[in-house]
């Protein structure tokens, strides 16, 4: 790559909204901007034609994608970019792994996502360079996919200066104890242990409140699962939500919840960390190299969840003092820094 400015192409056919693309959108959004920033060029190559199954979508853009001489570097996400990977300055930048994901799945996602799986594969043996978010992602990579060398860690970022700069404007309060959870709801998020820690907590933590933004596949079954467990007075179903709703629910929350299983690295800790909120997670993993001052408890426990949440609910001195540590902790993680980071790793491409 040479010096001076990049002209660079990112591929994706992630949604690029928030409410569809969830952390992947922001993840490679923020890059973008983080990039330009620095002075270089970032142009975006996207789906132009929109199917009603996502995986075809990816299939069809990835078929009518072409190399182009216009660009010193180009950056395929996840799959994307696949059938042009052959070139000395592509580079496969893996968000997730998704022959992880796909063992948490089941049904038509399930399937879908298997298709998904081979085609980053050919990816991932076919870029210059693979780049990965986590220790936990690249260890996945090299075992899902026989990565002879392990790959250079990009971690997800934050803008941290607009982040802090947005969060005041978009207050929130409430009088209940407010747990929130943000994320694509699939079974590998382990929603329903969180909903069952609800009801362990009913009688526990007077006024309790679970707030869960976020749409995805088990939507359906979590509700049903919801109204089964008679939780309609304490869960609040938030579905997709703009930024400034998501602002809004960070400020208003008094600890962020993710009982999720699998994590290749999770934007929304660092979200969580840079609203200084406290985090309550599983012991699973990318999330204790994100977030390794979290309250951890062992995955798939509804027991050890509540017991978690209870114990912060019981001690607002342990809560400032987590948020206050998670708040120092994601410096590491700005926009600019990680920016740095990304151009030193693709540096030999």
């Amino acid at each position: 790559m040479k010096a001076g400015t990049v002209r660079i192409r990112f591929l994706t056919s992630t949604p690029l909204d928030i409410q569809r693309g969830s952390g992947t959108y922001v993840g490679i959004h923020v890059l973008a901007k983080a990039l330009e920033r620095l002075g270089h060029a970032v142009e975006f190559s996207t789906p132009r034609v929109r199917l009603p199954v996502y995986t075809l979508e990816r299939l069809w853009f990835n078929r009518r994608l072409s190399p182009s001489p216009d660009f010193d570097l180009t950056v395929g996400f996840d799959m994307d970019g696949y059938r042009i990977a052959r070139s000395p300055s592509h580079i496969a930048s893996l968000k997730g792994v998704i022959a992880d994901e796909v063992r948490f799945e089941s049904g038509l996602t399930r399937l879908t996502m298997s298709v998904q799986a081979r085609c980053e594969r050919l990816h991932v043996d076919r870029a210059a360079r693979v780049l990965v978010t986590s220790r936990y992602s690249g260890e996945r990579a090299r075992e899902y996919y026989g990565l002879r060398e392990s790959p250079a860690i990009v971690p997800e970022l934050i803008d941290l200066v607009e982040w802090r700069r947005l969060l005041p404007l978009h207050p929130a309060n409430s009088s209940r104890f407010t747990v929130l959870f943000v994320g694509r709801l699939y079974r590998r998020k382990r929603l329903g242990v969180l909903l069952r820690a609800a009801v362990a907590l009913a009688g526990r933590i007077p006024g309790l409140e679970v707030r869960i933004a976020g749409n995805g596949p088990c939507a359906p079954a979590l509700h049903r699962l919801s109204r089964e467990l008679k939780l309609d007075h304490t869960v609040v179903w938030l579905g997709g939500i703009s930024r400034a709703q998501l602002l809004a629910e960070y400020n208003r929350a008094d600890l962020f919840c993710l009982p999720s299983v699998q994590e290749g690295f999770g934007i929304v800790l660092l979200e969580a960390m840079a609203a200084a909120k406290p985090i309550v997670a599983s012991r699973a993993a990318a999330i204790p190299e994100v977030a390794p001052d979290a309250v951890l408890v062992e995955p798939d426990s509804p027991e050890a969840l509540a017991a978690a949440i209870e114990t912060l609910y019981r001690s607002p001195e342990t809560r400032a003092a987590l948020g206050s540590t998670g708040a120092q902790w994601v410096e590491q993680f700005d926009a600019p820094r990680v920016a740095r980071r990304f151009l030193e790793a693709v540096a030999g491409t």
